[in-house]
């Protein structure tokens, strides 16, 4: 993003209040997209002052952009030491993984009820085209491809429904989901086997309107996410010294599914 410019150039005062709203949401943007490829680690700590040389813009729409992406939950500040990326944790992301069912359940239940103006065809074109680049990302084990298709699906998805309020919430626990995952998946040697790729299956699900389906998909989608996020805990603990914990973690599953 350098060559931006300060924002500050001539102009009347409206001209120059549009400039810094769209460098406000342009470095949000950047920051955003810097977070989710994990080029900015979570606690990576920075000030307005290096994140405005960076991009060679003044100090004003950083902070800005800065204060939103908090807002969001990306970002923690501290009035004497600057931002940091937020850190979030295993329990964090099975928050997420449950909060989210409960919003896309809400979302598809619309989509495949009684809807007296179902959604145009070119807008559900758009949105299997969407499906398609994703699901073929998470099986190539592309995860730069993936999460931007995936968040791209997912808010295209929503919008069908015309809930901006529903759309917005799912897509910050998306954001906030991939935040979390992308490090560690990185890292991962199996990654592949654990992207999951199942959009094709909603939206044909949504576009027969078969409820049963769509929960069936998204029931076999949280159970992946929640699969993985206990495999990470996991390892954490045989790294941390503490395989006891596996154990009595593995003996509690066993008796809850007997």
């Amino acid at each position: 993003m350098p060559g931006y410019g300060s924002g500050s150039g001539g102009g009347n005062g409206g001209t120059s209040a549009v400039t810094r709203s769209t460098l406000r949401q342009q470095i949000a943007d950047a920051l955003r997209d810097e977070v989710l490829a994990g080029r900015m680690q979570p606690g990576q700590e920075f000030t307005v002052k290096e994140i405005a040389d960076q991009y060679g813009v003044s100090a004003t729409p950083v902070r800005e952009a800065l204060v939103d992406l908090s807002a969001q939950g990306l970002l923690d500040s501290d009035q004497h030491r600057g931002f940091k990326v937020h850190q979030f944790s295993v329990d964090d992301y099975r928050t997420m993984v449950e909060t989210r069912s409960m919003v896309v359940e809400a979302i598809l239940g619309h989509m495949t009820g009684d809807r007296p103006c179902p959604p145009a065809p070119q807008a559900v074109l758009s949105v299997r085209r969407r499906a398609e680049e994703a699901s073929r990302a998470a099986r190539a084990g592309d995860l730069d491809i993936l999460v931007g298709y995936d968040l791209r699906f997912w808010r295209e998805l929503g919008a069908l429904v015309a809930n901006r309020y529903l759309c917005d919430f799912l897509h910050r626990l998306r954001v906030q989901g991939w935040v979390f995952a992308v490090p560690f998946l990185r890292a991962d040697p199996e990654l592949p086997a654990w992207l999951w790729g199942g959009h094709q299956d909603v939206v044909d699900a949504v576009t027969r309107a078969d409820k049963a389906a769509v929960r069936a998909v998204i029931r076999a989608y949280n159970d992946q996410a929640l699969a993985w996020a206990d495999r990470l805990e996991r390892r954490y603990r045989r790294e941390q010294g503490r395989p006891d914990e596996d154990r009595r973690d593995e003996d509690r599953r066993g008796r809850q599914e007997r």
